[in-house]
């Protein structure tokens, strides 16, 4: 059962896709007379939210000169993997999709699953961090759909929808001024990822032979033949008696 390997990517396809939609969010800084002065991209990472705080903490020192994170940023991670059973359809049903002139490709229904992600907004100032949710929110309502190529040589695109549970806020500003404000806004997703097993390859049913029987005696009466590949059918004897035949 477990011989054949096989990859399809289900769950790197669906974090890179999510990945994507927040890639090119920026914040705008303006002077007092509301003069746009500054315009940043913010910087998206896929990690645990706890090693860029860590680093907010440590400041490494890279060839003696004291580094600190750039704030802000964003992350991103795995957080839960559940089956969803309300979700799954009829295992047996199946895609086909033509190889050769002799053979097809299957690909069985597939498994699916809900994938909670945590989207992490850290920034040193909450108008930083308010910018950031507010070009996230508007999409999330509470879900957005994205559209993925689950199995390329299948043909077999999916929609994914993406839906905002939960938005929470920390703030961490305490201790002396030199210590550096971390105002973080966590906000919860679940996706929907659809696991799919191996592709197998069958052959076309090329010639069909169907015995005919006496259905009073059992005995045999003919047999029919039907064969594509040379085109022919052996035509059998009628079986419906016209004077009796109602329709």
């Amino acid at each position: 059962m477990f011989n054949d390997h096989f990859y399809h990517a289900s769950i790197r396809k669906t974090i890179s896709a999510f990945g994507t939609l927040f890639n090119d969010i920026k914040v705008v800084r303006k002077d007092g007379d509301g003069e746009v002065r500054q315009i940043t991209r913010v910087p998206l990472a896929y990690g645990p939210r706890h090693k860029f705080l860590a680093r907010l903490e440590d400041s490494p020192n890279f060839d003696g000169t004291g580094v600190a994170i750039k704030l802000p940023r964003m992350s991103f991670e795995i957080t839960s993997l559940d089956y969803d059973s309300t979700s799954q359809i009829n295992k047996l049903n199946k895609i086909t999709k033509s190889n050769t002139s002799t053979d097809k490709k299957i690909l069985y229904t597939n498994a699916p699953y809900r994938m909670g992600i945590q989207l992490s907004v850290i920034a040193k100032n909450q108008d930083d961090a308010l910018q950031i949710v507010e070009q996230i929110m508007p999409y999330f309502q509470p879900e957005f759909t994205i559209t993925i190529k689950e199995i390329p040589e299948m043909d077999v695109t999916g929609d994914i929808p993406i839906v905002l549970n939960s938005i929470i806020l920390e703030d961490d500003y305490t201790g002396d001024y030199m210590t550096r404000r971390a105002i973080i806004y966590s906000l919860d997703f679940t996706a929907r990822v659809r696991f799919y097993g191996p592709v197998s390859t069958q052959g076309f049913i090329t010639k069909a032979t169907i015995d005919i029987n006496d259905s009073d005696t059992y005995g045999f009466i003919e047999e029919l033949t039907a064969d594509q590949s040379s085109g022919t059918l052996v035509e059998g004897i009628d079986l419906i008696d016209d004077d009796t035949y109602n329709g």
